[in-house]
């Protein structure tokens, strides 16, 4: 998924809040199988954080779409991401889940997502399970972005196309979907200001800083696990 470079360093603006008041998600609602009956018997909610699409003039509308990918590993599941290479104009450097411009050729957003994690990781389509949408996300760069919410059967090689994606790695659900990990972030710029979320993630000495369109996806996966359940 690409866009411009941000005009600012989103690990120097400040933090302004934390959800550690909101509750974690049950580890039993995070198992590959309660994924799968939750996506097919819960209604799409209105999303949590729908972007702030249009912000910026000029900008035409453009449909694109991501895979989520959640890996059915033996003791957990986890979520696959990808770091982008750091010379790249668009992106450079940032945590992305596998994604793109809807093309004319693509039938719908399944397959551009699909697609896409094929030509970026390798991710083949038979490992994976299609279970559900998330709502659209608009980006502040006209994006109209469709999350398609997969479930990853291992084993799977990936082979990542160098010139796009530095690196693919996993975090766990669970920790994606504690809000203690969710911070608040605010800028003013110019004529703009900006609210973004971040989930900083830390594994083996190597710093992860998930941020902007792709927390906020993740966030909006937070709240739909959340319907029509109490915690």
């Amino acid at each position: 998924m690409t866009g411009i470079r941000p005009i600012f360093d989103p690990h120097a603006v400040p933090v302004s809040a934390v959800d550690a008041h909101l509750p974690a998600l049950p580890e039993p609602w995070l198992k590959a199988a309660a994924l799968r009956q939750h996506f097919s018997e819960v209604s799409l909610a209105e999303p949590e954080r729908p972007g702030d699409g249009g912000r910026l003039p000029g900008m035409n509308p453009r449909q694109a779409a991501v895979l989520v990918p959640l890996v059915m590993r033996e003791t957990e599941v986890t979520v696959l991401l990808t770091r982008r290479q750091e010379q790249l104009r668009h992106h450079g450097g940032q945590i992305s889940f596998p994604g793109g411009a809807i093309d004319a050729t693509d039938e719908d957003a399944w397959a551009a997502a699909l697609r896409e994690a094929a030509e970026e990781i390798g991710l083949g389509a038979e490992h994976v399970e299609p279970i559900g949408l998330l709502p659209v996300y608009t980006t502040v760069t006209a994006y109209s972005v469709q999350p398609c919410v997969a479930l990853v059967r291992p084993p799977f090689d990936l082979h990542l196309q160098a010139a796009e994606v530095a690196e693919a790695f996993e975090v766990p659900l669970r920790f994606l979907m504690q809000p203690a990990h969710h911070r608040h972030h605010r800028l003013e710029l110019p004529g703009l200001s900006r609210e973004f979320l971040s989930m900083p993630w830390s594994n083996q000495g190597r710093d992860y800083f998930i941020w902007g369109a792709t927390a906020a996806m993740l966030r909006n996966l937070y709240h739909q696990l959340r319907q029509g359940r109490s915690l």
